[in-house]
């Protein structure tokens, strides 16, 4: 009776294997466990690690641990940076909170890419609206190069621009100082030359007609805000209320009688003609997520869905729809659904919402999103500071602290990685602060009430849902080490990721893209390793590897789930 309800398999019992006492054993209480030993003496900072070392297939791990897991390592592949962590630190204080980080002139080289994959970022993002499409390649293509040859399995996502009306390049330069009082001129004249100081192009024909005197327009979410005051044919004549920095191609949102206006924008398609041959790019490189900007109702989502299935045959893409408009809000939980995921885009949704409400409408998208199963990323202005200074506000630390206290699956950074001058800096406030809030959530035992709804729709995936919400309660029970899932699509892990368990889920998959795919989830630590339809030969070899690398012990306790035969089983590590 003891070895049946530790192995439980729910498509017919399967007899358990006594050549294998570990399936025996009582599961050792926390306490009564040998301690984790630490491979790394002084520093838990990933930065102050070894440059890793080649293994036969282009997995990499430290120069001292390289003769060892030669053998192995050629046999199971995983994060460089999340080995390194796991080695010296242990299961409990890995992250949780993925990073993802936007790629931009400050960061583009092949070093400061590494170093922001050593640094813990779990995908990087390119944001369309900015630089050509061969630089773009170029970023992408880098971040491949990277993965291959040192070990990482950091994710590309690609953002597209979208229709909403934005300033132009600036003539070139980086930014734009708006001081008070100061006249500008917003004009929808088109130049092959650099417009005068002072001129900014806007990208929508139709806005000199559209705005009136007295309307606000705000820059890039209120960054900068003018009031207009005269109108010159193309040309818009609006004085500077609010100073603030003017960035290339930032967003324009305009406001009348203290609500913004919507009917400019009415007309404009979700993806524009440029989008779509960006998004033909994205396919044709073999991007992991497209984001898609301003995204009114979910129709649009399942198009695009269509398409890259037509364009690109077996492609596993995940589309994530950016929430930032009011037409989002009211449509969020259709959206929701048709989306691989979503992006909290808290500075343009803040420019035509009041700003008092922003906080609440993030809690409400973090909460349906995990009540739906789909990874949410909080992204803009977490570090808004840190582009010009080393130390990010007090506020902005709260700030970041409250998304990571939500369970948010993903924290990005925009300006503060794409063009800031303290970039690994502010990837570290991340992390560390992310660390410190999951850990405090843990020491004090800070289990949700949150009631998780049936997402599940096929007989098969119930099994697996309910498979996936008793190994989570069983997890935090029993104080496991690790939850361990073998997966073919990721799907049991994000319903692993979605219940939140107190230990780290390492999710196995054969699938390079299904891995980089699962880095964007709460908690999921992705492996790549080819697997059997033998469940106990997979976690004898999963064991035999791990152990060989450093990364479990025997004596560890750990949950193995299987979406192959939807099996749970509970053992400690032979």
């Amino acid at each position: 009776m003891a070895t049946a309800a530790r192995s439980l398999h729910l498509q017919g019992p399967t007899p358990s294997k006594p050549s294998n006492p570990s399936h025996h054993r009582l599961p050792v209480p926390s306490h009564l466990r040998p301690q984790r030993r630490r491979l790394a003496a002084s520093s838990s900072d990933l930065t102050s690690f070894p440059e890793p070392a080649p293994a036969t297939n282009g997995v990499h791990v430290s120069w001292a641990a390289a003769s060892s897991v030669a053998a192995a390592a050629a046999a199971i592949d995983v994060d460089a940076a999340t080995e390194a962590e796991l080695r010296e630190n242990g299961f409990r204080s890995t992250r949780r909170t993925k990073l993802v980080c936007t790629v931009g002139p400050a960061t583009c080289g092949a070093a400061e890419i590494e170093a922001l994959a050593v640094g813990g970022m779990n995908v990087a993002r390119v944001n369309m609206c900015h630089g050509d499409r061969e630089w773009h390649r170029g970023v992408i293509r880098a971040v491949r190069r990277l993965n291959d040859e040192k070990g990482f399995a950091v994710a590309v996502m690609m953002d597209t621009e979208g229709s909403e009306i934005h300033m132009g390049d600036l003539g070139g330069a980086p930014s734009a100082k708006a001081e008070d009082g100061e006249v500008w001129t917003f004009s929808v004249r088109s130049s092959d030359t650099s417009l005068p100081d002072r001129i900014i192009h806007v990208n929508y024909d139709g806005f000199a007609e559209d705005v009136k005197a007295g309307d606000e327009l705000f820059v890039d979410g209120g960054m900068a805000r003018f009031e207009v005051i005269e109108k010159l044919g193309p040309d818009v004549k609006c004085r500077c209320t609010d100073p603030g920095l003017l960035l290339p191609r930032a967003n324009l949102t305009i406001w009348r009688d203290g609500s913004v206006v919507r009917e400019r924008n009415a007309m404009l398609p979700t993806i524009s003609s440029k989008d779509w041959i960006d998004i033909d790019f994205g396919i044709a490189e073999g991007v992991d997520f497209i984001a898609v900007s301003f995204v009114k109702s979910a129709e649009v989502i399942n198009h695009l869905k269509s398409y890259i299935s037509a364009r690109s045959r077996g492609s596993d893409i995940g589309v994530i729809a950016k929430i930032e408009s009011i037409d989002a809000l009211k449509n969020l939980e259709e959206i929701i659904r048709a989306s691989d995921g979503i992006m909290v885009a808290r500075g343009d949704l803040g420019a035509q919402i009041p700003l008092e409400q922003v906080p609440s409408i993030q809690k409400r998208i973090v909460r349906m999103c995990r009540q739906l199963n789909k990874p949410v990323i909080v992204a803009s202005q977490l570090l808004e500071s840190m582009i010009e200074y080393p130390t990010p506000t007090r506020a902005e630390v709260a700030d970041v602290s409250e998304a990571v206290r939500q369970r948010a699956d993903a924290l990005m950074l925009s300006g503060e990685s794409a063009m800031g001058r303290y970039p690994d800096k502010a990837l570290s406030v991340l992390r560390s602060v992310s660390l410190r809030i999951e850990r405090w959530w843990r020491e004090e035992k800070r289990h949700e009430a949150l009631e998780l709804q049936d997402v599940s729709s096929s007989f098969s995936d119930k099994i697996s849902e309910q498979i996936c919400n008793s190994a989570a309660k069983m997890a935090n029970n029993l104080g496991v080490d690790a939850v361990f899932v073998y997966t073919k699509d990721g799907y049991m892990a994000s319903l692993l990721s979605r219940c939140r368990p107190d230990c780290p889920i390492f999710a196995f998959t054969s699938s390079m893209s299904v891995r980089r795919r699962l880095n964007l989830q709460w908690g999921l630590i992705p492996f790549r390793l080819s697997e059997s339809d033998d469940m106990e030969s997979n976690l004898n070899r999963t064991f035999s590897l791990l152990k060989a690398r450093g990364m479990v012990q025997s004596g560890d306790l750990v949950i193995a789930l299987s979406d192959m035969l939807q099996s749970i089983q509970v053992m400690n590590v032979p």
